[in-house]
């Protein structure tokens, strides 16, 4: 009855302890839950043999009770025909079976006690097996939330803030540089016809002196008359 003390200090020790390892917690309480169910069939078989046995020496002690007293009505039928040989041949096989009874009896009571302890046994393998079941669906639970927050913590480890930081910089430069393309662009949108005002306003030499002369006969008249 090993198991019984191993589930028992599984289903009542630290759990916790289990967890530690590299295996699947869920897969470990799953494997232990197969094992106290076989175990449970087990003791189930064992005590329905128990059962059997006690039975039979139930039945066994029924008929040396029944012989006793069947011996005892014989030995008294013989003495009141004054048979005494068939007499004294009940009542030898009376005592006899009496001896038997007694052992019989005695050996029934150890039976009983076996069969009691089998019970209880049975019963307290059934409480730990239950208690597991329960334990191991609030375990699954736990399990799959640390499994969550274990994925979230690693994908916040690879989660490198800088180089992103850095990233979003060289887009902004980019952008910035995009602009200030564009600006430019539209300062020489018509280049030929900025070129074509200039030199539409240019005066050379000639016009000037044209325009100096036309001023100072303007003058000279204006001043005869």
């Amino acid at each position: 009855m090993g198991i019984f003390k191993r589930i028992k200090t599984i289903a009542k020790a630290d759990i916790h302890s289990l967890l530690d390892g590299m295996e699947d917690p869920i897969a470990m309480l799953n494997e232990y839950s197969r094992e106290m169910e076989q175990e449970i069939v087990k003791a189930q078989k064992a005590l329905s043999r128990q059962i059997f046995v006690e039975n039979k020496q139930a039945a066994l002690i029924q008929e040396t009770k029944n012989l006793l007293s069947k011996r005892g009505r014989q030995a008294k039928l013989a003495i009141e025909k004054g048979e005494d040989e068939i007499a004294k041949l009940a009542v030898q096989e009376k005592l006899t079976h009496e001896k038997q009874l007694d052992l019989y009896q005695q050996q029934n009571l150890a039976i009983q006690g076996q069969t009691q302890l089998l019970k209880e046994k049975l019963q307290e393998l059934q409480e730990i097996y239950y208690e597991l079941q329960h334990q191991k669906v609030l375990l699954a639970s736990r399990a799959n939330v640390a499994q969550s927050i274990k994925q979230i913590q690693k994908a916040t480890a690879s989660f490198q803030t800088d180089t992103i930081t850095r990233g979003v910089a060289r887009a902004e430069e980019r952008i910035l540089l995009m602009e200030a393309e564009v600006q430019a662009g539209n300062q020489f949108t018509h280049p030929l016809a900025q070129h074509d005002l200039t030199y539409k306003n240019y005066v050379n030499d000639e016009e000037l002196t044209r325009e100096i002369e036309k001023l100072k006969s303007e003058k000279e008249h204006q001043s005869q008359a």
